[in-house]
C-alpha cells in the first residue's frame, strides 16, 4: 500500500513540475506569448493591426479612453475586437506619478488622485470598453507600472474587476509557479531590432513559460520600434506555431488561471 502511496505522490509532483515550468501550453506549445499595445496610438491601427492580421496572429491593445482616437477611430477599434484583439483598459486619463525621476511630462498626476476615485474611473473605462466591444471580462495595464495613487496601492481594489493585470517592467517569466496573474512583469521594447525581439521570444520556449512584449508605436508614435523589427517578430512566430502560442493577454491568463 505505501509502494502504491509513493508512487502515486511522484506521479503527483512530476505533474507540477510540468505544469509550473509551463510545459503543458496548448498544442504541445513550449511558450506563451502576449504581445500587446498600449496608449491608444495611431500607428497601431496603420501598421500593427494590419501586420498582426496578414499573419493570422492575435494580440491586445490597451486603450486610454480619453484618447481623441476612440472617438475619431471607433470603427476602426470595433473591427480590431471583432477580428479577435483584444481591448483592454488603461484608464481614462493614463495617470502616472509625476514625482519620479523624468516624469516631467506626465500630465494627469497619479499622485492627485485617490485610490478610490481612480478605481471609479478605472470602471468606467471597462463601461465605456463594453460599448466599444460588447465584452464583459477585461484585462488591465496599468501606466508607467506605478501602482500607487495618492501614496495608496490601488491595484489591490480592481483584482475583482479583472482577469489579471499587467503590472510592471520585467523580464521573462522564469518559473510559472511564482507567478502573479495580478502582477504580471512586462517587457518594454523601444528601438529593439527585429533579432531582438525574436530573442526574448526564444528565450521564453527556453524557459517552457511565457513572454509579455508590451509596445507602444510601430514605426511610429513614441517608444517606438520600427515596422521591419516588428515585421519580423511577427514572421518568426507565424513560421513557428507549434513552439509558440500567440494569443491575446486574456485568453493567455483564462489558461493559467484554468490549470
Amino acid at each position: 500500500m505505501s509502494n502504491i502511496f509513493t508512487t502515486l505522490l511522484l506521479l503527483l509532483c512530476c505533474c507540477w513540475h510540468l505544469s509550473a515550468k509551463g510545459d503543458n501550453w496548448p498544442h504541445g506549445a513550449k511558450a506563451a506569448v502576449s504581445l500587446a499595445y498600449d496608449d491608444t496610438l495611431a500607428s497601431q491601427l496603420d501598421v500593427a493591426i494590419p501586420a498582426l492580421n496578414a499573419y493570422g496572429l492575435k494580440a491586445s491593445f490597451y486603450l486610454q479612453l480619453s484618447s481623441p482616437l476612440i472617438t475619431s477611430r471607433l470603427s476602426e477599434w470595433r473591427a480590431a475586437a471583432t477580428q479577435g484583439h483584444e481591448l483592454g483598459n488603461h484608464t481614462l486619463f493614463h495617470q502616472c506619478s509625476a514625482s519620479k525621476p523624468g516624469r516631467d511630462w506626465v500630465g494627469a498626476d497619479l499622485d492627485n488622485i485617490s485610490a478610490t476615485q481612480l478605481v471609479q474611473q478605472i470602471r468606467l473605462a471597462n463601461s465605456m470598453l463594453f460599448t466599444i466591444d460588447g465584452q464583459t471580462e477585461r484585462t488591465f495595464t496599468a501606466p508607467c507600472g506605478d501602482a500607487l495613487a495618492r501614496g495608496q496601492p490601488y491595484w489591490p481594489l480592481i483584482h475583482k474587476d479583472f482577469v489579471a493585470i499587467k503590472a510592471k517592467p520585467g523580464a521573462i517569466i522564469a518559473d510559472m509557479a511564482e507567478f502573479d496573474i495580478y502582477a504580471v512583469e512586462v517587457i518594454v521594447p523601444v528601438g529593439s531590432s527585429g533579432a531582438e525581439l525574436i530573442a526574448f521570444v526564444k528565450q521564453a520556449a527556453k524557459h517552457g513559460t511565457m513572454v509579455n512584449l508590451t509596445f507602444h508605436g510601430v514605426g511610429g508614435d513614441h517608444l517606438s520600434v520600427s515596422a521591419q523589427a516588428h515585421d519580423q517578430l511577427l514572421a518568426y512566430l507565424a513560421a513557428n506555431r507549434a513552439t509558440y502560442w500567440t494569443d491575446t493577454f486574456i485568453n493567455i491568463m483564462r489558461y493559467v488561471k484554468a490549470q
